[in-house]
């Protein structure tokens, strides 16, 4: 398992927004054909609409997802650190995102500077939440605050990639 948080240690992602956690369930993520994986690029373009996630476990269980930005505005002065770009809760394990409630909807990312990376982190909740207050505002979100907040423990699951402004004249 060790080898599932290399990338997340490498890549910051451990000691910026979560802490060192053991993964306990597979989650894959989808931007149209595209699959991400641990500091892949994606382009901003194929971001726009919400990406498909599914993960594994039981019916029985349910889990909150949240996707973050730690580098907001840019990678070199993160004075936003963290930008809340997504958060869904009550997601049936063995399901996928759509069957969650969305607590705060999904804004793709649209880095003004630098490479950004983008952390989809996913928590297993001791029971359903309901109704999830939303963040007073999209800057300066902590997910560890998040999660201790609502007594979610560490992470089951992370995957992060990268993404950049594109040039305006290959934008489609």
């Amino acid at each position: 398992m060790a080898a599932s948080v290399d990338p997340l240690v490498v890549g910051r992602v451990i000691g910026d927004v979560v802490d060192m956690f053991v993964p306990t369930i597979n989650m894959s993520v989808y931007y149209g054909a595209k699959h991400v994986t641990n500091g892949c690029d994606v382009k901003p373009s194929l971001t726009v609409n919400p990406p498909k996630v599914t993960l594994s476990g039981h019916p029985d269980e349910f889990y909150t997802l949240v996707m973050t930005d730690p580098d907001a505005p840019s990678p070199s002065e993160p004075s936003m650190r963290e930008w809340v770009h997504w958060i869904v809760a009550d997601i049936p394990g063995g399901t996928n995102a759509t069957r969650g409630k969305e607590a705060l909807p999904y804004v793709g990312p649209r880095p003004p500077v630098g490479i950004h990376r983008y952390i989809l982190v996913l928590f297993q909740q001791k029971a359903p939440l309901g109704l999830v207050e939303q963040p007073g505002s999209r800057a300066h979100f902590s997910t560890r605050a998040f999660a201790n907040q609502l007594d979610l423990g560490l992470p089951v699951a992370t995957v992060y990639f990268n993404a950049q402004k594109e040039p305006a004249n290959r934008r489609r």
